[in-house]
């Protein structure tokens, strides 16, 4: 029965990715939701999706919060790439042992500048701004000892200005406890859902049918049609090992294969080193075989204190090489309970 709903899980999400991942480069709209999620997973490489314990598994596969037993939340913040911000917060609530909720509020702010024309080109008093938010509900169970499932249903906005989009998608994922070693096998789809456009105010005009015919109507409400784009649609496919597990030392290495529907396929490998629980250090190396990428070494560390019986904290930095784009740095809180 294991194996049938494991094999069942699979054929879908693989159905699905076949059907829906041409390489479309640039082509989509709301680039944010490929963002990496957790300075943790950041420094493992976002090798990531058959790890997947903490909050942040909200991003990276929504079985994974089954698995936690745990509530906890997780802030982070990164001052992102060319001036913008971004934001993530995930929250876990373990409803027993076996099933858990979520929630997850993503933001990339590309922050505010002058309104300028070209009759007023130091400003004419106006500001604009610009930002992208995604907010999703998750539900996971773990329906044997080893094989838990995942979902998520969410909402994608972009704002600039005037003008505004809104998306719906869904995430699925499981995860898979294997006999050999407890390696973890992990499968991931996001973002299936629907496609999105720009509209607002800005696109709202006055239009002359016929501007050559005398006495007509010069003023009809009319307004631009914009072009509408997909979500980004990822699959991955991930493998997680302790490959050391003793009482004070751990050390697991772990491998994604990534397949999006915006760029071509490649390879994040990562591994993470914990020292009785407290002291984490990790490393990885992203989009492997992917040409002119730009992404490339990661680093991370992390510090882990228990407050009390019942309350944790751990920090966590993680480090992005970005090549010409220099480099990342990000920052976050997880408090559990």
């Amino acid at each position: 029965m294991k194996l049938k709903t494991l094999a069942a899980a699979v054929v879908i999400m693989l159905s699905a990715a076949q059907a829906f991942s041409q390489n479309k480069v640039g082509t989509t709209a709301a680039p944010f939701l490929g963002i990496a999620a957790g300075p943790r997973a950041v420094g493992m490489g976002g090798a990531f999706t058959a790890v997947a314990n903490d909050p942040s598994a909200l991003y990276w596969n929504p079985s994974g919060i089954a698995r936690t037993g745990r509530t906890a939340f997780l802030l982070e913040h990164t001052d992102y790439l060319v001036g913008t911000s971004y934001n993530y917060f995930a929250g876990v609530v373990a409803i027993d042992q076996d099933d858990a909720i979520g929630l997850a509020v993503t933001e990339l702010d590309y922050g505010s500048d002058l309104v300028t024309t070209v009759s007023q080109p130091n400003g004419t008093g106006e500001t604009w701004s610009a930002s992208d938010w995604a907010v999703g509900l998750t539900y996971a169970r773990n329906l044997t000892d080893r094989f838990s499932i995942g979902g998520t249903g969410k909402m994608i906005m972009q704002n600039i200005w005037h003008e505004s989009a809104t998306g719906w998608a869904v995430d699925a994922g499981v995860l898979y406890i294997t006999p050999f070693n407890n390696m973890k096998i992990g499968m991931d789809i996001a973002n299936f859902g629907t496609e999105m456009s720009m509209g607002g105010t800005d696109l709202l005009v006055s239009y002359d049918p016929s501007p050559s015919m005398a006495g007509n109507n010069k003023n009809i409400p009319a307004e631009y049609y914009t072009n509408s784009y997909p979500l980004p649609l990822f699959f991955r496919v991930g493998l997680a090992m302790d490959v050391v597990h003793s009482r004070t030392n751990r050390l697991t290495l772990a491998v994604d294969a990534v397949h999006p529907s915006n760029e071509l396929q490649s390879m994040n490998v990562g591994a993470e080193y914990s020292w009785n629980k407290f002291l984490y250090l990790r490393a990885g190396y992203k989009s492997l075989f992917l040409p002119n990428s730009q992404e490339g070494l990661t680093l991370g560390v992390g510090i882990r204190y228990e407050v009390s019986m019942n309350l944790r904290l751990r920090l966590d930095y993680g480090y992005e090489d970005f090549g010409l784009l220099k480099n990342l740095q990000e920052f976050s809180l997880t408090i559990g309970v």
